[in-house]
């Protein structure tokens, strides 16, 4: 797959018609992806107490300008990590479905006996 063959499936997928069909499979299973995400968010010591550290290190200044900054910051980089784990999650629970994720499109495996 080429950078921009990535670029245009990332675009593609932007589209609102696009993503209904996988925010319903999403909201169908997302205690048990919920589950495994924290798992794996978990084993890869992300909140660990590096993240404790992190919070009180947000909520500590006195300034209340300073303390929101550090804050929504604190918060953005949570969400990124969450999205970039969720995504792996997603890859995972694709190829586990059958689903070949490394090629230009995301197609059903055929799968034969030797």
């Amino acid at each position: 797959m080429t950078d921009a063959e990535l670029d245009a499936a990332i675009q593609a997928i932007g589209d609102p018609e696009r993503m209904r069909e996988a925010q319903a499979f999403v909201a169908r299973a997302a205690p048990a992806l919920q589950k495994v995400l924290a798992a794996a968010l978990s084993e890869g010591g992300w909140f660990d107490t590096a993240h404790q550290a992190a919070v009180r290190e947000a909520v500590a200044p006195t300034d209340p300008e300073e303390r929101a900054r550090m804050v929504r910051t604190l918060c953005a980089e949570e969400t990124r990590l969450s999205m970039l784990v969720g995504v792996a999650v997603g890859v995972e629970l694709a190829r586990e479905l059958g689903f070949e994720v490394l090629g230009s499109s995301l197609t059903p495996e055929t799968h034969q006996e030797d």
